[in-house]
C-alpha cells in the first residue's frame, strides 16, 4: 500500500520515506511530520521491488524498516549497501527486542540508527529530521565545513605557542620516539604509526597519528566491542546509540600498547599534527568519524567550533574515571569551545602531566 501526505512547500522541504513492516507502522506514522511522503510496504521484499522501479531522482531520502526474526531485513540492508545507487541512502531500523548481535551487525553495516522497543517516538522523529537536513546540507562529513558557517580562526598567540612547543618537544623527545618506533615494529605485526580519520575544528577531517597500540585487526573488532563493552552505552536505556565509545580492558591492545597508553606515549606522533596545523596543543579531542556523526545535532555541535587539541579540559578533569558520563564529557568540550583562552590553556597544560598516568585501563 502507498500512503502519501502533502508536501510542505512553504518550508521548501520534501522528504521521501520508504517503510517496510507492519508491527510498529501505525504508531510510527502517527508521529511523522506532515511534510513526509511515505511509501509503505509490509516487508522488505516489496520494498525491494519498489526501489527497483525508482530512478536516481525519485529515490527515497530515508529507508525505515522493521527488523524481522528471519533476518531478511539485515540481508536487504547488506545487499543495497553494495549498490552505489544507494550510497547516500539514509537507513534507520526499528526492532521489538534488544539484541547486542543485531546492534553490532547494524554498526558494521553503517546503518544510520537502530531503535529498540520501547521507542521514544519524539526522539525518532527528531533524529529523522536531523538526518535529512544534514544530508541536504552536505552528503559527506568532510564537506561540512564548506557548507555550514563554522568560521574559526586560531588566535596568532595560540598558533605561535603550538609551533614553538611542538617543535621543541619533537626535538627533545626524538630519542624516545626512535626507541618506541623500533619497539612497536618488532613487538607485533602491523605499521608503526596508526593513522585514522578524525574530525576536528569546523568538522575538518584529517589523518590523525598515533603509535600503534592495538592488534592489526582492531578496527574489525570495534563493532562487536562497542556494543558489548562500551562504558558509555551502559548509561542509556538502550533506545539510542551512545555518541562516544570507551572500552574498558580493551582486548585489542597489545602488551606494549598498554604501557604506551597508560603513559600517553602513544599520543606523541600528534605533535606532527600540531606542527601541521591540524590541531592545537590544547583543545577538544578530534573524534573518529563515527563518533562525530553522532554529535552534529543540537547543542553538541558547539564542541567543533573551538580548537581541536592534544590535551584538554576533559583529559585533566575526567579522563579514566568510572564516574565520567557521556553528558559530562560533552559539557566539558562545549565549555572549552566557548571559553578557551591562553590563560586557561596554560592551566590545562600544567595539569596534564599528572593526568597522563591513568588508573583505569580505558
Amino acid at each position: 500500500m502507498t500512503h502519501t501526505t502533502d508536501w510542505n512547500e512553504s518550508a521548501g522541504l520534501r522528504v521521501k520515506l520508504a517503510y517496510a513492516g507492519t508491527g510498529m507502522r501505525d504508531m510510527i506514522f502517527a508521529e511523522l511530520p506532515a511534510h513526509y511522503q511515505i511509501f509503505a510496504s509490509p516487508d522488505v521484499q516489496q520494498l525491494d521491488e519498489y526501489l527497483a522501479e525508482q530512478s536516481i531522482l525519485s529515490m527515497p531520502d530515508i529507508i525505515l524498516a522493521e527488523v524481522d526474526e528471519a533476518g531478511e531485513t539485515m540481508k536487504f540492508v547488506e545487499r543495497i549497501k553494495k549498490n552505489s545507487l544507494f550510497k547516500q541512502m539514509l537507513i534507520v531500523l526499528v526492532t521489538e527486542r534488544h539484541d547486542p548481535e543485531l546492534k553490532a551487525k547494524a554498526i558494521k553495516l553503517k546503518v544510520n540508527d537502530l531503535y529498540a522497543m520501547p521507542i521514544n517516538l519524539m526522539h525518532l522523529r527528531e533524529r529523522l529530521n536531523f538526518l535529512v537536513n544534514f544530508k541536504l546540507i552536505k552528503p559527506t562529513l568532510s564537506e561540512l565545513s564548506k557548507k555550514v558557517d563554522t568560521t574559526y580562526t586560531l588566535p596568532p598567540g595560540k598558533r605561535a605557542m603550538d609551533v614553538i612547543l611542538s617543535s621543541m618537544a619533537l626535538l627533545c623527545l626524538s630519542p624516545i620516539l626512535v626507541v618506541v618506533a623500533l619497539a612497536v615494529k618488532f613487538g607485533s605485526k602491523g605499521p608503526i604509526i596508526y593513522k585514522s580519520k578524525r574530525v576536528g575544528t569546523g568538522y575538518k577531517v584529517f589523518d590523525f597519528y598515533k603509535f600503534r597500540s592495538m592488534r592489526s585487526d582492531a578496527d574489525q573488532l570495534l563493532a562487536k566491542l562497542s556494543v558489548e563493552n562500551n562504558q558509555y552505552a551502559a548509561e542509556g536505556d538502550g533506545t539510542k546509540t551512545a555518541s562516544f565509545v570507551k572500552i574498558k580492558n580493551d582486548p585489542r591492545i597489545t602488551k606494549l600498547g598498554a604501557f604506551l597508553r597508560s603513559t600517553s606515549i602513544d599520543e606523541l606522533p600528534q605533535l606532527i599534527n600540531i606542527l601541521k596545523g591540524d590541531m592545537s596543543i590544547v583543545g577538544n579531542r578530534p573524534l573518529p568519524v563515527y563518533e562525530a556523526e553522532m554529535l552534529t545535532s543540537n547543542e553538541w555541535a558547539m564542541r567543533f567550533l573551538g580548537p581541536a587539541g592534544l590535551t584538554g579540559l576533559w583529559q585533566v578533569t575526567k579522563r579514566g574515571k568510572d564516574d565520567m558520563s557521556e553528558r559530562e564529557r560533552k559539557k566539558l568540550d562545549n565549555f572549552y569551545a566557548q571559553n578557551y583562552s591562553l590563560l586557561l590553556d596554560m592551566k590545562i597544560i600544567l595539569s596534564t602531566i599528572p593526568a597522563l598516568f591513568q588508573k583505569e585501563k580505558v
